[in-house]
């Protein structure tokens, strides 16, 4: 390794890491706090961890003495917590913190709980969980212990409650050994394999206050798992929506399975009755067996599903299953805390009779991002692929984005590189992928490229997915208009694309994973030296806002090599075996990323469509990468109707295929899989892009990032009868839509304050349109005109446009 790089390459990533965190974000927020634990062990073997250990229950009485003006918690934990004030849950968060690397960097959130607290005592509690701090040591796939990568620990908390009177005074109760501690009913929980909750150890009225705790044990003062402390500056992960089971089957006596009607992740709260000694068993699944038994198989921890393979203790089969044993003359509601499951159907074993479809509620969770967007269309099958894609993304927001929410629940850069600009034409992602990049700056070394932010231990995918980190930051600047993230990580930038160059001297990129899921094999020479390609025209752009003229032209120069090397492997050279890869992918590629000189591109396109039609029944062939480059390329060369026509089918393969089968969340792979792959996973999500981006017609300008100027150009299929779209910029709404009448076609347009639109719609002069800016006609002039197009600069405001339509 080169010493010397290194050096560089750490100080570059701790100026970084000093830059991000302001003075509000400081450890000083914790001042005269301690970390506190169970003061548990956490050298066991490994079998022994899958024995039950409570979750511990902590608590301190405190006294208000006065007129409470405001109050004020600050907490965070290395796990997940729950909070409580006099028995009542504090916020309405779930699985905090976020899963960061703890040895780096940890997130703290703050909740007001002024009007939860009465005069004289009250009490905090605090339930603590394993979350990814301290995960059992399930070797994944036969071989992968999380252990072994992660920062872990036995769980602990550190929280500060600031009081602050009306007469000016002030008080803080700070985590110290003065706080108790007792085990607590959750005794087993895991985010993979799900809780264990004995209401025989249940402890009535334990975190009200004045409980007798004469019985509980000191709080340990801990280290902490050493990371900075920071404010959390992204939204939480809340249930987002409550879903009703739509029916109950009884496939095997006293086995019952609850249909939730779609696929989701997150929880439920299931009211059970029952005594002492009675054990109801839930598991979760996405899918059913055709005799109506719970099929589980896609949703299994880390293809861990024989005896063996997860190593000592492990269960046979990791399966989701939450276990709850009651307690005498029990009748109430339980909820599992601590985990979250991916699901459509809940086998439920234990109870003699059904429940009722009103005993069970699930409880869908995401980090909340606001939904901000919105696509719909006149075609059915559209919407229902929308509605699977929304459906899948926000299952795979659960403070990381997620390859998929069960079996792995990773934070993939590969993924994130295939649709996290479907993400922001849906969501407001701005916080939640500035936090993803500085998961990512937390997560890298200088020598290899890892799979992953945080890192667990996956380095075999190569730039690909480790330049997650970069695209994210160029999306932020150009969807957000973030300069600021872009200055702040110009130096590890720099580093980071001298690490490349170091692991691929030459350019061309050898190693590390291709077109994932692709129906044909793609070279990583292909994809990785593309991603390799749009990484230096990324940095050529930043030292140009950097006014760094030496790496302008030096990322000018690397981009320029790249691209010919490119050309010459995959266009040029005829002696090059393209008949064994997937040509979709090979020409997709070179048409995305602007390999292919400006007088071939026809030829490209047409090699495309040619390999498109010879494909499986005509449709994409396309993996991970591809389903995006595809789309994109063959839409920006002018076939938008023949890329609607294989989006709104039913045909395999494809979305409408996918539908057709009842997906009700999108699957890893374009054949239906009920064993082996994921059934919500976000891969093939890019379609929700397409839909924004060609047939809205909204689409950013790279040279004016931050949507201050923007491409508006609508398209319209010839058996598509409307469109309704709307994308919220930095500078308010954008509004697109259109409605065929007739032989006419009626849009109308929101231009937003401070933006200006480059309309390009189908319209001729023969014909002329007629454009209505608030209530007001627009003169359409002769140069306004362009062949068969009408191109016009569209100041703010609403517009109405009705012209004919170009097929009459």
């Amino acid at each position: 390794m080169n010493k010397v790089f290194l050096l560089i390459f750490s100080i570059a990533f701790a100026g970084c890491q000093s830059v991000s965190e302001k003075a509000e974000t400081s450890d000083a927020t914790f001042k005269g706090c301690h970390w506190i634990s169970n003061g548990n062990e956490n050298t066991i073997p490994d079998s022994l961890m899958y024995e039950e250990h409570p979750a511990p229950l902590f608590r301190k009485d405190f006294e208000v003495s006065g007129n409470i003006k405001k109050a004020t918690l600050y907490i965070t934990a290395a796990g997940y917590y729950k909070a409580t004030v006099n028995s009542r849950r504090v916020g309405d968060v779930y699985l905090d913190p976020a899963w960061t690397d703890f040895s780096k960097r940890i997130y703290y959130s703050e909740y007001d709980l002024t009007h939860m607290l009465g005069k004289g005592t009250n009490c905090l509690g605090v339930i603590l969980g394993n979350g990814f701090y301290n995960p059992l040591p399930l070797r994944m796939w036969g071989n992968r212990n999380l252990r072994d990568a992660l920062s872990t620990g036995n769980p602990a908390f550190i929280a500060k409650l600031v009081l602050e009177y009306s007469n000016g005074n002030t008080e803080e109760v700070v985590t110290n050994n003065s706080w108790k501690f007792a085990p607590g009913p959750v005794v087993k929980n895991n985010v993979y394999l799900g809780i264990t909750y004995d209401a025989l150890n249940e402890i009535p009225d334990w975190d009200l206050p004045e409980f007798s705790e004469d019985s509980w044990q000191e709080a340990t003062v801990v280290e902490g798992p050493g990371g900075k402390i920071q404010a959390r500056f992204f939204p939480p992960i809340r249930v987002t929506r409550q879903i009703k089971p739509v029916k109950i089957t009884s496939p095997e006596k006293n086995v019952f399975i609850a249909d939730m009607g779609e696929n989701f992740a997150g929880l439920y709260k299931i009211r059970l009755k029952g005594e002492r000694g009675d054990t109801v068993h839930l598991r979760f699944g996405e899918r059913i067996y055709e005799d109506g038994t719970l099929n589980p198989m896609t949703t299994v921890c880390g293809q861990i599903k024989r005896k063996g393979t997860g190593g000592p203790g492990a269960p046979d089969v990791a399966w989701q299953e939450d276990i709850f044993r009651l307690k005498d003359d029990f009748d109430g509601w339980l909820a599992p805390e601590f985990t979250f499951h991916t699901f459509r159907y809940i086998e439920i074993k234990g109870l003699t009779s059904p429940p009722d479809l009103s005993d069970i509620v699930g409880l869908a969770l995401n980090t909340d991002v606001e939904q901000c967007n919105h696509f719909e269309s006149s075609s059915a099958l559209l919407n229902k692929i929308q509605d699977a894609t929304l459906r899948t993304f926000k299952a795979n927001l659960i403070s990381v984005q997620s390859d998929c929410p069960a079996r792995e629940k990773f934070g993939y850069g590969g993924d994130i590189n295939a649709v996290s600009e479907s993400y922001i034409s849906n969501f407001d992602m701005q916080t939640f992928y500035r936090k993803a990049v500085y998961d990512w700056l937390d997560a890298m070394n200088d020598s290899v490229f890892v799979d992953t932010a945080p890192f667990v231990g996956i380095q075999y995918c190569g730039i690909s997915w480790e330049s997650a980190f970069l695209f994210l930051q160029y999306q932020l600047y150009l969807y957000y208009n973030d300069v600021d993230l872009v200055k702040e990580l110009y130096p590890v930038n720099v580093k980071w694309m001298e690490k490349v160059h170091r692991l691929h001297p030459d350019g061309m990129v050898d190693s590390g994973l291709g077109d994932h899921e692709s129906l044909q094999p793609v070279p990583v020479e292909l994809t990785g030296t593309a991603h390799y390609l749009m990484a230096a025209r990324v940095m050529k752009k930043f030292a140009e806002i950097m006014d760094d003229n030496v790496q302008v032209e030096k990322f000018s120069a690397l981009e320029t090599k790249l691209r010919e090397l490119l050309l010459e492997k995959f266009w040029y050279n005829a002696e090059y075996d393209a008949g064994k890869m997937n040509k979709q992918t090979l020409f997709a590629t070179l048409l995305y990323c602007n390999v292919i000189p400006n007088e071939e591109v026809a030829v490209a396109t047409d090699s495309l469509w040619t390999a498109v039609k010879k494909g499986v029944n005509g449709h994409f062939t396309t993996g991970i990468f591809g389903t995006k480059y595809i789309l994109e390329a063959l839409s920006q060369n002018g076939l938008v109707d023949s890329v609607f026509s294989i989006v709104n089918s039913a045909t395999y393969p494809g979305w409408g295929h996918m539908i057709d089968n009842g997906a009700t969340t999108l699957w890893e792979t374009w054949k239906e899989s009920d064993n082996v792959y994921s059934n919500c996973h976000p891969m093939f999500g890019c379609v929700s892009e397409w839909f924004y981006r060609w047939l809205g017609g909204i689409r950013p300008d790279a040279k004016n990032p931050g949507f201050k100027q923007f491409i508006l150009e609508p398209h319209i299929p010839q058996i598509l009868d409307s469109v309704k779209c709307e994308y919220k910029t930095p500078s308010g709404y954008i509004r697109s839509g259109w409605k065929k009448n007739g032989e006419t076609v009626v849009y109308n347009f929101t231009i937003p304050d401070g933006t200006q639109a480059h309309l390009k719609v189908p319209a001729s002069a023969v014909n002329v349109p007629v454009l209505i800016l608030n209530n007001q006609e627009v003169k359409i002039n002769s140069d306004d005109f362009e062949k068969d197009y009408l191109k016009k600069e569209l100041m703010p405001g609403n517009y109405i446009l009705t012209t004919k339509l170009s097929n009459y």
